[in-house]
């Protein structure tokens, strides 16, 4: 897997080959997410549409470099405006279809909102527009059953960190950014206004980081084009549970949009 350099630091990705003219897509992994843990599903989205596809791996997650620091409440907010705009510029990537699941799902939103540069559709699958409780008591859940897990070679901090070169980084990193109390205000949804590329929002209805409360948020404050899919006996990870209604919604929503 090839690295692009970034602030010194070393960001892991594949590419996958596509027409030129069709836009680009650019996955966004989840909070303990990373380049191999979409699988192949990008693989199939590239194919049907017959697009170049770019994943890659947040610092601090997969083989990427690990955490400078800690995060901070706007950990997503410097993603998407710092490090996704000078990755695309590094592989020549151009009004991308952003297609994003939970926390890559958020930078997707903010990266489309305030980044200054054209995207042509946004997928965003699990959002966060703001805290809720339940994301909260989720998250707490299953940071004691990580921590709990260490020295278990077949606990969750083994699982994980057959795919994170460095497993703290990337699940404390994540769960303890979520859980610090100055996170609990956290919220992206004045910039939901923002967005002019029409948007695909998915759901499971048995998510349990978070409710529909979220899509009705940004639909609410919408300017774009909004289209809706709640999937019933799904949870928070779409695209892995509902796989073909998914991969389906993507390409219809992809083929509509001018190219």
């Amino acid at each position: 897997m090839p690295f692009a350099m970034i602030a010194n630091r070393r960001i892991a990705y594949r590419s996958i080959l596509g027409a030129s003219g069709r836009p680009p897509l650019v996955f966004l992994h989840e909070g303990l997410g990373s380049a191999e843990l979409w699988r192949d599903f990008p693989d199939a989205v590239a194919a049907r549409l017959g697009a170049r596809a770019l994943i890659y791996s947040r610092f601090g997650y997969g083989h990427s470099d690990g955490l400078a620091g800690k995060r901070t409440p706007r950990f997503m907010h410097e993603e998407a405006l710092a490090v996704v705009p000078a990755l695309l510029d590094q592989t020549g990537i151009e009004s991308p279809l952003l297609i994003g699941h939970s926390d890559g799902a958020s930078i997707a939103l903010i990266y489309a909102a305030a980044a200054g540069r054209s995207v042509a559709g946004l997928v965003l699958m699990a959002p966060h527009a703001f805290v809720e409780p339940v994301c909260l008591e989720s998250i707490a859940k299953i940071r004691a059953i990580y921590c709990a897990s260490a020295g278990d070679a077949s606990g969750l901090r083994s699982r994980l960190a057959k795919y994170h070169a460095r497993v703290d980084d990337a699940f404390l990193g994540w769960a303890d950014a979520w859980l610090a109390p100055e996170f609990r205000t956290w919220s992206i949804e004045d910039l939901t206004s923002a967005v002019s590329a029409p948007m695909l929002l998915i759901q499971g209805s048995d998510d349990e980081y978070g409710t529909l409360a979220q899509l009705d948020s940004i639909e609410a404050r919408a300017r774009a084009p909004v289209t809706r899919l709640v999937l019933t006996n799904c949870g928070h990870a779409p695209h892995r549970d509902r796989e073909s209604d998914v991969l389906e919604a993507i390409v219809a929503f992809a083929r509509k949009e001018p190219q």
